[in-house]
């Protein structure tokens, strides 16, 4: 059985330990301020980032570049190994299209190699928690193909809850009206939203309060949660409010009895449409 790397793209929102420690290849996805183009975080830190969106600068962002996608995928080709690719949810990027065109047309220059491409229907860490059931899955022998196949099974079970801080970036990507966007800043609205089984953000509900979202994302959990789906991990991730992070998790440590958690910036390419504040809670549920 030939031996096989996994690959993802940076908006898995995976720590730079974590990438290590599991050998993974990263496709960055970039974003910009008016002209200043970033290939990646790596080129800014998160804080900065969302610190400059406070500051009112406006984030664009891009899917992934078949070049270097290609170049990625060559090199380990090149050592003689096989590549499971997990990519960003098609419903909100490219990078699906993008990974899948690029595997497909390696196929004649490495007819002995196999690039098979998933796509996750996952964003932000909830993408990661899909490629760390991937390593683990991989750790235990599970060969390339048995592990796509495990990773389309499982991908509509990773549940996504989701709050923002401010509405004006929901509005500005045209997930809300302009009018909602005030009116609901005016009398303190907090969306809950989650990522649906096309891999869309859409809106579940409102409440009043940023603690009020906070303690949402926990009962929906609660809601959420399956005996046949063993969470030995929740990940959250955080549009630079680790406060609020820490919070959420002490809420599920209590509810749940989990103890292990990975939390984790979420990344420009989400951020840039959620803003600062955005805060996420993943975990494997019945359903999303």
């Amino acid at each position: 059985m030939a031996e096989y790397v996994i690959s993802t793209d940076s908006t898995a929102d995976l720590p730079k330990s974590y990438i290590s420690q599991h050998e993974l290849v990263i496709q960055d996805l970039g974003f910009s301020f008016g002209d200043e183009l970033y290939r990646g975080i790596a080129e800014m830190n998160h804080q900065t980032f969302y610190n400059r969106m406070r500051a009112g600068e406006v984030a664009k962002t891009n899917a992934s570049i078949p070049g270097d996608v290609r170049a990625n995928f060559e090199e380990v080709l090149k050592q003689g190994k096989d590549i499971l690719h997990i990519s960003f949810s098609s419903g909100l990027s490219a990078s699906y299209s993008v990974a899948k065109m690029v595997a497909e047309g390696l196929l004649d220059d490495y007819p002995d190699r196999k690039v098979l491409v998933v796509d996750s229907l996952c964003a932000a860490p909830g993408q990661g928690l899909l490629v760390h059931y991937a390593c683990l899955n991989r750790e235990k022998g599970v060969s390339l193909e048995d592990n796509a196949r495990a990773m389309e099974e499982l991908k509509l079970h990773v549940c996504h809850e989701f709050t923002v801080e401010d509405l004006k970036y929901l509005a500005r990507g045209g997930r809300i009206s302009k009018s909602t966007a005030v009116l609901g800043t005016i009398i303190n609205i907090k969306p809950v939203m989650h990522v649906d089984n096309e891999g869309h953000l859409v809106a579940v509900g409102k409440v009043r309060g940023r603690k009020a979202s906070l303690n949402a994302l926990v009962d929906n959990m609660a809601s959420h949660l399956s005996e046949d789906y063993h969470n030995d991990i929740v990940f959250i991730g955080h549009g630079d409010c680790i406060e609020d992070a820490e919070y959420v998790r002490d809420k599920v440590k209590e509810r749940f009895g989990i103890n292990n958690f990975l939390i984790n910036y979420v990344c420009p390419t989400i951020g840039a449409h959620s803003g600062p504040g955005t805060l996420a809670l993943f975990y494997l549920g019945r359903e999303r």
